[in-house]
């Protein structure tokens, strides 16, 4: 039987987060939409585009959770996006109803579901949609490692002139100003980046790693970053479509790992059929423990404003 991932908002992320799931055809595709029209309408017109990409993915859009029955995976990118002078936390309180509703009707409807959750604030909109579900936490994972460090990997590669392919990197903590990039654990070929660069040329690039989105965002005006977000929720659900079992970076639910407990933080993790199967703790600096702990609070300080 065909997986089957649902895609929740039919914006920027989310459409094209359908599109790189069937261009790859890791499932049949179910876009849903509160706005009558546009999920069909992109829904249809990426099923027009299957037979120029030669792949046999099913596409389908509306606003009616019905269609999305018996889901694999439900990705969750539903939410108001930041505006230029916006941060991830203005987007609060508005983005929390939007998830209660969401919520609600996918666990009606896939009880069985794994889900990926990148609206934003995106720790505390992970840690809502764990409580609001129900669901264990290996069932609720946010997305926000796997793009900050793809970030640092492109800059990383841009700055030392080599292939992205080589590029290792690993970014820890909450999905905003006070994450965690991790140069000990990024590497060139194996190579720790610290023996590449000078510590200014590191630091410069952990900064823009950090600013990454906020960067984005003042260059379109209008609107924030899609195709990597995109791409990364999609690494995460072929890694659990296809039992992977990767280590990517990743929201997850701490019980106690790393001295965090009862918080959603970016920490590695291993994902496999079963969503989060491990997660990986690996030995930190105590100025990395204590970067760490700073991220973690300014999570928990979201997380107590919505009572989550």
């Amino acid at each position: 039987m065909r997986k089957k991932v649902t895609v929740v908002g039919s914006g920027n992320v989310g459409a094209t987060a359908a599109h790189w799931l069937a261009a790859n055809e890791l499932a049949d595709v179910v876009l849903v939409d509160i706005m009558e029209g546009v999920p069909e309408g992109k829904a249809l017109d990426l099923l027009e585009a299957m037979p120029i990409a030669k792949k046999d993915s099913f596409i389908i859009g509306g606003q009616d959770y019905a269609l999305t029955a018996n889901s694999d995976i439900v990705i969750i990118t539903a939410g108001v996006p930041r505006k230029p002078g916006m941060s991830r936390d203005d987007l609060l309180n508005i983005n929390h109803k939007i998830m209660s509703d969401v919520v609600g009707k996918v666990v009606k409807y896939s009880p069985n579901s794994i889900l990926i959750i990148v609206s934003n604030p995106l720790d505390a909109m992970a840690q809502a949609a764990y409580k609001l579900s129900g669901f264990p936490r290996n069932r609720v994972i946010g997305m926000a490692g796997v793009l900050d460090s793809a970030r640092f990997r492109a800059f990383i590669a841009m700055e030392l002139k080599v292939s992205v392919e080589n590029v290792t990197a690993f970014v820890l903590g909450g999905h905003g100003d006070t994450m965690v990039p991790l140069p000990r654990y990024s590497t060139v070929a194996g190579i720790p980046i610290t023996e590449l660069m000078d510590k200014d040329t590191v630091d410069r690039l952990v900064q823009r790693t950090r600013d990454g989105g906020a960067e984005i965002v003042k260059y379109l005006k209008t609107g924030s970053a899609y195709y990597a977000p995109s791409a990364a929720a999609v690494e995460m659900a072929e890694a659990i479509l296809k039992d992977k079992k990767k280590i990517l970076p990743c929201a997850a639910y701490l019980e106690g790992e790393y001295g965090i407990n009862g918080l959603y933080v970016g920490v590695p993790c291993k994902l496999g059929a079963n969503g989060l199967e491990q997660v990986i703790q690996i030995k930190l600096t105590p100025e990395e423990q204590a970067a760490l702990e700073r991220s973690a609070g300014a999570v928990k300080e979201l997380v107590a404003v919505i009572g989550v």
